[in-house]
């Protein structure tokens, strides 16, 4: 039986995707590099499955290294989580981002060339669609990038559209996440990130369970419904699903398109922390502060594409993503450590 291969497959989506295709009866191979992971994760995912994954330390731009991975194992396609996703960070070290993320997705693709693996799907990102100007978003919406993250993956959406007119054969997905949030319901795996968070679902979980004083909220004068940042969050659990849908529907077609994945309805920073408060009965003290260089108001998606193309739609609550977070984080209060 072929195999499924993830790149960064200890990573947050990583890993819940690897339960996911455990759990549906796939083989799974995950490679990592752990810069920003750990192969800790992996283990929950197997004993959580009950299941046998295989996970390999190497680096994307090991081209060596790949070439020997896919001569040793029948890999059927490949799910490209890896790359560094700091906004913040981008802008500070971009040449590190380029290099990891664009130019580890072309020694990606090239090896998967040679060896004649031509099933893909990519990790994009809503960032994509830099400031839209309308919303929902659509998948034709005109893209751009604010930071060197989001322009990061853009280059590897160009790159990859343009690896298909050269060769048709390719069958490859771009699947542009919103917010991921949440956890599995057992608690057992989650989002472990370093150090101060960049995501607001694990800086609310950390300030509920004591480990940050309080939220510092990015802009409070926004031209929404209560002056702060609105967006799209979906429930990990329902990302990891519709990169299941993505695989067979890569199967059964050639080309690229690209898929929105999000709910289609946009909360608000205020309204994520108190949903925490009211659903989990903690307190999540917050500050409003000024706003954070790059954000934009509002961002949430049109998510119809994935629904009719792909049948997929996000399943799980607010209440779901609030309440799975929480339970992560109280089972897990230093993460995988």
């Amino acid at each position: 039986m072929s195999a499924i291969l993830l790149t960064g497959g200890a990573g947050y989506i990583g890993s819940h995707t690897a339960l996911a295709l455990l759990r549906a009866g796939h083989q799974v191979i995950s490679i990592d590099n752990f810069s920003n992971s750990t192969p800790e994760s992996l283990h929950r995912v197997q004993q959580l499955a009950n299941r046998h994954l295989l996970s390999l330390e190497l680096d994307i731009r090991d081209q060596q290294g790949l070439r020997d991975l896919f001569k040793a194992h029948d890999i059927a396609a490949v799910i490209h989580f890896a790359g560094l996703k700091a906004v913040g960070e981008s802008t500070e070290q971009p040449l590190h981002y380029y290099d990891n993320n664009v130019a580890g997705t072309v020694t990606l693709c090239q090896v998967m060339q040679e060896v004649g693996v031509k099933q893909l799907v990519f990790s994009s990102s809503a960032t994509v669609y830099g400031d839209a100007k309308q919303v929902p978003i659509s998948e034709l919406a005109p893209r751009s990038a604010t930071n060197p993250y989001g322009q990061s993956k853009l280059m590897i959406e160009h790159i990859l559209e343009d690896l298909v007119v050269a060769d048709p054969t390719w069958s490859i997905a771009l699947l542009r996440y919103f917010n991921p949030v949440g956890a599995d319901s057992s608690g057992q795996i989650g989002e472990d990130p370093n150090g101060i968070p960049n995501n607001l679902m694990p800086f609310i979980s950390q300030v509920a369970v004591g480990k940050r004083e309080k939220l510092h909220v990015f802009g409070g004068d926004y031209p929404t419904k209560d002056g702060t940042g609105v967006r799209d969050y979906i429930h990990v659990v329902d990302l990891a699903a519709g990169h299941l849908k993505a695989l067979s529907y890569l199967q059964q077609h050639s080309g690229i398109e690209a898929f929105n994945l999000g709910t289609g309805v946009g909360y608000s920073v205020l309204d994520m922390a108190h949903a925490f408060r009211d659903i989990n009965q903690v307190a999540v003290p917050y500050q409003i502060g000024e706003r954070r260089p790059g954000d934009i108001a509002t961002c949430y998606a049109d998510p119809g594409k994935a629904k009719s193309v792909l049948n997929w739609q996000a399943e799980k609550t607010l209440d779901d993503m609030v309440r799975d977070s929480w339970r992560w984080q109280q089972q897990n209060p230093d993460g995988y450590a």
